[in-house]
């Protein structure tokens, strides 16, 4: 008992149990708890940025062959493009068969709920994105870092100092990871008082569609990445339990990113990799959000009777593979997206994004759930690629958290 209320495994999943309770019981109290959501929310992301800087500019000032840099890069990159690509394709197929949009009512879809994502996708640049998104700016300027500091003479006196700071860095994340019930409690509360549970039964055929064909993706698709170097995808999602509780208390992967890249760490991925992966997945590799995309431009094309023939198909792959890459960039940055690829379309009313405001927030778990879990396995891939995976410290690492989730 004692270990139990130890756990924080634990105070998470009462915490968003007491969330939905208030949400259902007293809404107009529930949405004044999203201040607790977005504070936790703000504070981690104050370490989201030295965890980054630390973490890779450590791991690539230690590495012998710099030229492996690049190459770990190129891998990266072109594994995001592939699986976030399938995800697509997997997203339009299932969609295509299931028919959620089949007989949803679009007589209420107003074009005015939509018009600051309209216009918001309007302004949309790559050049903005770039020069607005501090991740990449920190991951760009931490690649640099670790490069100069591994050609500099006086290096390790240098290290002995960020290996110092990344220790007290991670022990207060730490200290702060206490606080993710209360975060959890106040998303959760705000997300149920503000929409109501009420409101997933008109598109329950489309959340039941999003959510089985990511609980597919994950454990078929990512399962088989893992399988291919031998790892179990059960006894890698149940390591970072605690990292997926807090993003579906939050609706945010940004909350877990950073114990996500330490327990990476710990679990035996290399450390300049984890850098490396993580942050640039964190924009380029959203498998979730791109599943969701594709399925909720099917969605409105069936909601809206537009048959669209195969041409037009590519032509919809084609730009979310594009739109969709900028994503992590931009606030409401799902329904950015969607307008944007509606509007460079022209076949599907793009006030059918009206339709999905109801359930978006509900469904945001399930892409920042599938986002979390999908570069963690790209890092685990990537470092098994590279063969700088440690199996024994997987083993403990795994071993630990088991005989932990005993007591739950």
């Amino acid at each position: 008992m004692k270990k139990l209320v130890r756990n924080l495994t634990f105070w998470v999943l009462l915490a968003i149990a007491a969330g939905i309770l208030l949400g259902g019981l007293n809404p107009a109290e529930a949405v004044k708890m999203d201040v607790l959501g977005k504070t936790f929310i703000l504070l981690v992301k104050w370490f989201i940025f030295p965890i980054i800087f630390l973490t890779l500019t450590l791991g690539i000032s230690n590495m012998r062959d710099l030229r492996k840099v690049g190459e770990t890069g190129g891998k990266a990159l072109l594994y995001f493009e592939v699986v976030t690509t399938l995800a697509l394709l997997i997203g339009i197929v299932v969609a295509h068969y299931i028919q959620p949009g089949a007989g949803v009512d679009t007589s209420h879809a107003q074009a005015g709920a939509v018009q600051t994502y309209m216009q918001r996708a309007g302004n949309f640049s790559w050049w903005a994105f770039f020069a607005e998104h501090t991740t990449l700016q920190v991951l760009f300027f931490s690649l640099l870092s670790g490069i100069l500091l591994n050609q500099a003479p006086w290096k390790r006196m240098v290290l002995v100092h960020l290996e110092r700071a990344a220790y007290w860095v991670f022990k207060a994340l730490h200290v702060l990871m206490y606080l993710s019930p209360l975060g959890a409690f106040g998303g959760m509360a705000y997300t149920v008082g503000k929409f109501g549970l009420g409101s997933l039964l008109a598109l329950a055929k489309l959340m039941l569609s999003v959510y089985t064909t990511m609980l597919l993706f994950v454990f078929i698709i990512l399962g088989l990445i893992l399988w291919m170097y031998k790892i179990n995808i059960f006894k890698f999602i149940q390591y970072i339990k605690d990292e997926l509780l807090v993003v579906l208390g939050t609706s945010s992967s940004e909350a877990a990113l950073p114990s996500l890249m330490e327990k990476l760490e710990r679990m035996g991925c290399d450390r300049s990799v984890v850098g490396l992966v993580v942050p640039a997945g964190y924009s380029f590799n959203l498998d979730g959000t791109t599943l969701y995309l594709s399925m909720a431009v099917i969605f409105l094309a069936q909601a809206y009777q537009v048959q669209l023939n195969f041409d037009q198909i590519l032509a919809i792959i084609g730009v979310l593979m594009i739109t969709s890459k900028g994503a992590a960039g931009v606030t409401g940055s799902g329904f950015v997206v969607l307008a944007s690829t509606l509007q460079t379309v022209h076949v599907i009313p793009v006030e059918g994004l009206a339709l999905l405001l109801g359930v978006d927030r509900f469904m945001s778990e399930a892409r920042a759930l599938t986002n979390l879990i999908g570069n963690g396995v790209a890092t685990v891939w990537l470092s098994n690629n590279e063969k700088v995976f440690d199996r024994d410290k997987m083993e403990a690492a795994f071993n630990i958290e088991a005989e932990e989730n005993f007591y739950l």
